[in-house]
């Protein structure tokens, strides 16, 4: 467990992509990568914890966590525990001037949002799939204590 495991390196490799350094992509670029990789880690948790439901049992679930509020609520209660670089890399994503809004989010949480995703992305990019996962399972843990 804890391992780095580079999926993006790979695919690039292997569908004939180019493995960019991670400071080339733009903070909305992260943001993009960020979102699908933070959607599919929550849909993989949901259905290893929860087993076979209705499939909108799962969506249910699952698209609480993805929502921007949520994602907003998680990176505001592990900010202490962000590298300088992981800060820095978040700042770059929540004042990245996006041209598209949320639909259900105020534009706090969705610029807050969009810096958790643009970290999200940015460890996805470098490979640091540990970090990443640590990172999120901080979050979901602290998002829990925090209902509580």
């Amino acid at each position: 467990m804890g391992e780095d495991i580079d999926l993006f390196q790979y695919t690039a490799e292997y569908f004939g992509g180019q493995n960019k350094d991670c400071d080339m992509y733009s903070p909305l670029t992260l943001a993009y990568i960020g979102d699908g990789i933070y959607e599919i880690i929550v849909r993989t948790i949901v259905v290893t914890r929860d087993g076979n439901e209705q499939v909108n049992k799962l969506h249910k679930k699952s698209s609480g966590l993805v929502k921007a509020e949520t994602q907003a609520k998680i990176i505001r209660l592990i900010m202490n525990n962000l590298t300088e670089e992981e800060e820095r890399i978040y700042k770059r994503g929540r004042n990245a001037k996006s041209f598209t809004s949320a639909k259900n989010a105020s534009i706090g949480d969705y610029r807050t949002a969009t810096g958790f995703e643009a970290l999200v992305g940015y460890l996805y990019i470098k490979g640091r799939t540990g970090r990443l996962f640590e990172i999120i399972r901080l979050g979901l843990e602290k998002l829990e204590e925090d209902k509580a």
